[in-house]
This record gives C-alpha cells, structure tokens and sequence, in this order.
C-alpha cells in the first residue's frame, strides 16, 4: 500500500526583501522616536495613527493595471471587488484623514505619525519592502511660517536625538524658483510646469538619490533621460535636453554665503517671471522667520542645489543631510548623506475635495537616522538584562516568585527562571544569554538562615578575564545577605 507523502514542513525564514527587528534594534528605535515625539509635541503637533490598509483609489499614484494590478504596494480586492493596498507612505493616509474630517479636525490641523509602510519594489542591501517613516505635516496654513516651523523643528529633532549642530544641516529650496528659472530661459510654459516632473516626497531618504547630488555634473543624468545606480536599478530622470539641464544647474549652483547674497542671485536668475519672484520673496520670509528664532545658515540655509519632488511640491522643499563622515562598506570615507526631507505640497488633498488645501510637511527615514547614529556612536539605549531568580527547589516556587515581586515594586527588571531548574549551571548559561547584571540564589540552606546569594555576572565575567587571585578574594563577585535587603542590595549592585 503506497505511502501518503510527508507533509512538506514550511521554511523557516523571512519573505524576501522583509527583516525582523530584536531587542536593542526594537528598543533603539523607541528610544530615538519618543525624543522626536518629545519635540514635535512641544511644537503643538498631535499624534495620529492610520489604518495600515488604504483603499487603493485613496492612495492615488498606485492604481491598479491588468497586467499587475499592485504595482508598488501590496494590493488585493477584498469581497466587495474593491481594491485595497497596504500604505506606502504616511502622508496619503494624512490627505485622506484631513479630507475625510475636515468638518471636525481644526484648521490648521498639526499631526506627526511615526510607523511601518510597505513599498512592492525590489529590495536589495539596505533596501526593504517594510521600513518606518516618521512624518511631521500642517493641513490648511498657507503661509510659508509653517514652512520655517517645519525646518525648526526637524533641526530640534536632529540636535535632541544625538546629532549635535555642524554635524548637519537643513538645506531649503522653492520648486517656484526653478519653475521661474526655467520659464525666463524659455524651457517651461508657466501654464504647465508639471513637464519638469521627479519623485514624490513620500520616496523615503533610503530608496532615493541623494537630491543635494544633483547639483554635480556626474548627477546631471538625472535632469535628462535617467540614471541606473550600483544595484541594476533605473531612475527615471526629469526628461529636459542638454540646453535646458544646463540652465537648472546654473540655478543649483547659485548658493553663496550668505541666504541674502543667495536670494540675490535668485531674484537675478528668475528676472521678470512673476512665479520664480514669488519663489524668492518666500524664501527670503523663510530665512527672515528662522533667522529671528536662532537658526541661522549653521544649521538651516538657503540652498538652491536642494531638488525634490518637483512633480509633487508646489512650494519650498527642505532637505537635512548629516554632514560627518563615515567609511563605506569598502573603507572609502564619505558624507553620510540625506536622512530627511519634505517640502509644501498644496493639490495632495484635492483629490478628494476638488479644493486646493495648502499643505506642508516633512518625513524622516527612521532607519537612516538610527544608522547614522549607530556610526557616530551616539545611541546608548539600555540594553541590560533582567535580574535573573534562579530555581533550587520547585517546591519553593512562591518564594521565588515573591522575590521577583519585591524587586519588580521597586522598579528592577527582574524575572525567575521557568526553565527545567534541574541543571544549575544551564540557569547561568541562559542568565548570561539575556544579559543579565545579577543572578538571586536561594537553596536550602539559605532559606533556613533567612538569607540570599546575588551573583555579579558582569563583576564575575570581568574578574574571570581580568583579576589575579588576589584581586578575586579582594572584589568578590558573590555576596551573601539577608533576604530583607534583597532589593536594597540589588540596587546597590546595579549602581556599580
């Protein structure tokens, strides 16, 4: 009689191009984005939580084809025949939000949003479907102080997270001002000025170029047909002619010392063009606003170079780029790059209301930024393990457990061993596993004298590699005491 065929056993590893994230990544990562939340809260900005499902019209861009019908996102139709995508981004969500509640939120309406969205594209080293954004935007203020407020606060949040002043900046531009450039040289009509169209904003810092590279002649692909990078990956580039590139990047190039000298050569550049004059004068209200609250060109400046999204702002785009240095995968030492970005986006909402609702914002790539402080050595989360109550006697697991209560009231992170108890050295083996500063022993013997044994496993693993015999007897990394003071000693081993 034939044998049924095994059931084939799953394999046990992540979907391609998805990661899973373990304790000190987790607990970084909460760490750098309550700071951020810390700043954006006292800047008056309320947190918002969106569905991690979209309606694939809501989203917008990704709409569905024949041929792939979730192209860039994750999509399916549900059993009404609707399609539905997870979120790409955090500002479509927003957009559908100030819409959808526009008769109930306020205006303007303040919110930042921190969390996963998910991209169906190749990933590749660095690059995956699942990342975090953490986003900052004001609905419904359409004067540019909402721009500088922006730019104030992403360089609080920069400074507050670890990355100190002179090891960043906060580049900002006005896509009104190319338009302006571009429309005196005769290279857009002014009545269109979506032909001269790039990537949208919510393309994290992580899946694009850096947009301060473009004002270099090797970037100059990227103003005409396009560019493939080291990956095989192709982008798509703005489509002008060579004439047409060059004028945008005299324009890039038009940064001097100072954002008075530089708005000064704007105003040169974009001539009698009423929009590139508009540009400028939002510019100079920009740097005026930033530079009365303490933000001079230190840390946030004019910069024409910045080019962002040109398909999708209609107004300033700020840019923060890490300026330290740091070596690459091979050795080289080179600029960390862009870890932020966003800029006024005034037609997103009306898509859904058919009325232009202004709009501004900015995005950070979390992943970037915990990178970049990673190199610099500028995240210290505590990573310390439990107190670890070892078991001596199952019998006695009350007491143990009461152990545990005590310190636990007291604010120690503690936790006893649930493991099979019989093996004692096993209980230590997974002790030191979880990082654990201090193991609590209990035997026989010491429960009938009213006593405990705390073992120091980091003294003892530093003695053990370090110490002479001497110097073992003279700093013991076992004590015993009474079981009264157990918590008092505890803290007092964990203060060493």
């Amino acid at each position: 009689m034939p044998q049924d065929k095994a059931t084939r056993r799953p394999r046990a590893e992540t979907p391609k191009g998805f990661r899973d994230y373990f304790g000190a990544e987790v607990t970084e990562r909460k760490a750098m984005l309550d700071k951020v939340a810390e700043v954006y809260h006292r800047y008056g900005f309320d947190p918002l939580e969106t569905s991690a499902v979209e309606t694939v019209e809501a989203l917008g861009k990704f709409l569905p084809d024949v041929d792939r019908p979730n192209e860039g996102v994750f999509a399916w139709q549900d059993e009404d025949q609707d399609w539905l995508a997870l979120r790409y981004d955090l500002t479509a969500p927003l957009a559908r939000v100030a819409a959808q509640f526009r008769n109930d939120l306020p205006s303007p309406y303040r919110r930042y949003a921190m969390g996963p969205v998910w991209r169906n594209e190749k990933p590749g080293p660095g690059r995956f479907r699942q990342f975090y954004q953490c986003d900052a935007d004001t609905v419904g203020a359409p004067s540019v102080a909402a721009d500088a407020e922006i730019c104030a606060m992403l360089s609080d949040a920069l400074e507050t997270v670890g990355i100190p002043r002179g090891d960043y900046i906060v580049r900002v531009n006005n896509r009104k001002v190319l338009n302006g450039v571009m429309e005196v040289a005769g290279v857009l009509d002014p009545t269109n000025p979506e032909r001269f169209a790039s990537r949208a904003r919510h393309r994290p810092p992580r899946h694009r170029q850096d947009s301060t590279a473009l004002a270099k002649p090797a970037s100059a692909p990227l103003l005409g047909e396009g560019r493939k990078d080291e990956s095989g990956d192709f982008t798509k580039g703005a489509g002008l002619v060579a004439e047409q590139a060059e004028t945008v990047m005299a324009f890039m190039a038009a940064r001097r010392d100072t954002g008075a000298a530089t708005t000064a050569r704007l105003r040169e550049l974009v001539g009698t063009s009423a929009m590139g004059s508009e540009g400028v004068q939002e510019l100079e209200t920009i740097a005026e606003l930033l530079d009365r609250q303490g933000y001079g060109p230190d840390r946030i400046l004019i910069d024409p170079g910045v080019v962002r999204g040109l398909g999708y702002y209609t107004g300033p785009v700020y840019e923060a780029e890490l300026t330290f240095e740091i070596l690459d995968e091979k050795g080289r030492k080179r600029q960390f790059g862009s870890v932020s970005g966003g800029g006024r986006y005034d037609d997103l909402v009306k898509r859904f209301t058919g009325q232009s609702v202004p709009a501004t914002g900015v995005s950070i790539g979390v992943d970037r930024l915990l990178a970049a402080l990673r190199a610099k050595g500028r995240i210290g989360t505590d990573t310390q393990g439990p107190v670890v109550v070892t078991v001596m006697d199952r019998d006695r697991m009350a007491d143990y457990l009461s152990m545990v209560a005590d310190l636990r009231n007291a604010g120690i992170r503690a936790e006893v061993y649930l493991g099979n108890p019989k093996n004692f050295g096993n209980q230590l083996k997974y002790a030191d596993k979880r990082a654990s500063p201090v193991a609590v022993i209990q035997g026989g013997n010491e429960a009938e004298t009213g006593t405990v044994i705390l073992k120091d496993l980091i003294l003892g693993a530093q003695i053990a590699q370090n110490a002479t015999l001497e110097e073992w007897k003279d700093r013991p990394a076992q004590v015993e005491i009474p079981r009264a003071e157990l918590v008092a000693a505890v803290r007092k081993m964990l203060g060493k």
